[in-house]
């Protein structure tokens, strides 16, 4: 088993994939020609974003949009970077909203936390220490 994609279901993937690239840096790999599913080349794994109509196709009962949640997911995408601080500045000042600004935790690394416009919750952490 291997873990291989993370899909967020939004409600505009190229939007996602934008802010993704002007906020964190990420490049899109793939956007289908119907603007309904796109992956950014994120290392190993691939963070994916499909349209809500796909996930409203997907799943007969429904699911929780996170944009439309007046609090986040229980769920984050986390992103490595050596600069928590100027990443997360970037971020908010492409519109993501804040949540919890850059902080140093008990076991050393550096953590903020943000709202994406789509409503994903994204945390920014330093590398986790040996």
């Amino acid at each position: 088993m291997k873990f291989g994609y993370s899909i967020a279901y939004v409600p505009d993937v190229a939007k996602s994939l934008a802010f993704f690239g002007d906020a964190f840096g990420f490049s899109t790999r793939f956007l289908h020609d119907s603007g309904t599913y796109g992956e950014l080349e994120s290392g190993e794994t691939t963070l994916a974003f499909a349209a809500e109509a796909l996930g409203e196709a997907n799943f007969p009962g429904g699911h929780v949009s996170a944009h439309a949640s007046p609090q986040p997911l229980g769920m984050e995408i986390a992103l490595v970077t050596e600069d928590v601080a100027a990443a997360h500045a970037r971020a908010i000042a492409c519109g993501a909203r804040e949540l919890s600004p850059p902080a140093e935790k008990p076991w050393g690394q550096v953590v903020s936390y943000l709202r994406c416009p789509d409503g994903l919750l994204v945390e920014l952490c330093t590398p986790m220490a040996g």
